[in-house]
């Protein structure tokens, strides 16, 4: 349509970060087609790095610190309040399919058995046994203060292995909420841009087309 004004378009020849290693830090050398929003971007990445590195290994220790307290904390109530009994097949247990194998060696079938509480009255739960273990083996079970089987206390290893998990994903919680961040200044940034393009386009068109 005549006069119609041909929709705003970008600088062509604004280089892209990331195409060339020379051209990564485009936005910090003075150049004609720099804008004060390339500035503005340079910087707000700069300060975003320096605040991840500083800020992740900070998340990591303390929240480490913290959650290695918490773990050994209930490790010392754990083996405080947890026993280990002696306790009796119910019935056999399964056999597995590939006796003698690695698999075998490992692996535990649920089976119930009976077992004397704290409170010295006979109860029956289940404990995970080895396979083919006939009824009235003896094995033992960890059982707390309720009277009901339970898992044993945490031990060194599982601490060490919660709170270096706890610490990792602290300093991933940091580096992704700076990328989140950093990505999201540049959104606002680029629609400033696209905004001040068609601003000036808007006012640029008409004399170059020709019309009023």
């Amino acid at each position: 349509m005549a006069g119609e004004i041909p929709q705003a378009q970008p600088p062509p020849d604004v280089p892209a970060p990331g195409r060339h290693p020379h051209l990564l830090l485009w936005r910090w050398r003075r150049n004609p087609l720099r804008r004060r929003t390339d500035r503005m971007h340079a910087w707000a990445a700069l300060w975003l790095l320096l605040a991840v590195l500083v800020a992740a290994p900070a998340a990591m220790f303390a929240v480490g610190d913290t959650a290695y307290s918490h773990y050994r904390s209930t490790a010392e109530h754990e083996a405080r309040t947890r026993d280990h009994r002696p306790a009796v097949l119910v019935h056999d247990a399964p056999r597995h399919p590939e006796p003698g194998s690695d698999e075998a060696e490992k692996t535990r079938y649920p089976v119930k058995v009976r077992f004397t509480g704290p409170d010295g009255a006979a109860r029956t739960g289940k404990a995970d046994v080895e396979p083919g273990l006939p009824v009235d083996s003896t094995v033992l079970v960890w059982v707390d203060t309720d009277g009901k089987i339970t898992e044993p206390p945490l031990t060194a290893e599982q601490i060490r292995s919660r709170t270096m998990g706890w610490a990792i994903l602290a300093f991933l919680g940091v580096v992704l909420t700076g990328l989140a961040a950093h990505g999201v200044t540049g959104y606002v940034l680029q629609r400033r841009n696209l905004a001040g393009w068609d601003a000036a386009w808007t006012a640029t068109a008409p004399r170059w087309s020709g019309f009023p």
